[in-house]
Order: structure tokens, then sequence, then C-alpha cells
């Protein structure tokens, strides 16, 4: 990983609950329904074990992506920010377009970016042009829908 992978605390905790999930509870009963299938002889045209192998597999790939997202993570409290006259990791931001709507995000790690729920990961092309800009500011965005201009209207930590 050539950057940081920043996160809050609690989107660190949503990881480690999918992560605790997987492996204490969903992991230990998929191996006990594999191994109950694979008694019952042929596996060649077991559902059971041949669902259960396939399953065991995509869990072990989730856990292993899970756990090396969770050992390069910089947990960063948004609220023991030091400059909060600017846009910085957690920074929940009204920003206003040129035709003055308005939009709230908070920029948060990004894997947990939502932008259903205004969370927009710390490395999407808006939350890098917003980085350390205080209200008042203009900045200028290359999105896919074309090059927009944002106002900076609020900054607000938690």
């Amino acid at each position: 990983m050539d950057r940081p992978n920043y996160i809050t605390p609690a989107g660190y905790a949503a990881l480690k609950s999918e992560y605790d999930a997987l492996f204490g509870t969903e992991r230990p009963q998929l191996v006990e329904t594999i191994s109950w299938a694979a008694g019952n002889g042929d596996r060649s045209e077991n559902g059971d074990y041949i669902y259960g192998r396939k399953r065991l597999r995509e869990l072990d790939r989730r856990l292993g992506w899970l756990s090396k997202r969770m050992k390069a993570a910089k947990v960063i409290d948004p609220a023991r920010q030091e400059d909060k006259g600017r846009v910085w990791f957690g920074a929940t931001v009204t920003i206003a377009d040129e035709d003055d709507n308005h939009r709230t995000l908070t920029l948060v790690g990004d894997d947990e970016a939502d932008a259903g729920k205004g969370l927009v990961g710390w490395n999407a092309p808006l939350a890098r042009a917003l980085r350390g800009a205080a209200i008042g500011d203009l900045r200028r965005v290359a999105l896919p829908a074309g090059e927009r201009e944002y106002e900076v209207m609020a900054i607000a930590y938690p």
C-alpha cells in the first residue's frame, strides 16, 4: 500500500465486528456443515458439500481482505483534530455549487465511504479537492459529469 488507510474509530469497529462475526460464528458453522456433508458419501453430487466449499473460499477471501485492511488501518479520531477551521479527515462539510445547491458530506476512510449517506472516501476526487479548505474557499473538482466549482459553507467536527 502506497498511502495510509485512514479510518474513523467507528469505521474500524465496523470492520472488526464483521471480521469477528465471520471468523467466530459463520466460519465454524460452515466448517461443521461441510464436515457433515463430507460424511454423507459421494461428494461429486453433494450440493451441501460443493456449495459449502465454495462459500468457505469466499468467506476466507473476505476474512483475508478484512485482516489486511485492519492491519494497514490508521485510526484517526476526528474530534481530536487540531485545526478545526479547515477541512481535514473526519470533517463534516457543507458545500454549495454554482447553482447554489447545498450538500453536506463527511470525509471518512475509503473503507467506510457511502455516497448515499453522505460519507465520502478520503481519496475521492471531491475529498482531495476539499482538503485544507477553509470556510469561503472555492475549490474546483474534476468529476465524471464534468468540472464543478464548490464553495465551502460550513465545517464541523464531532
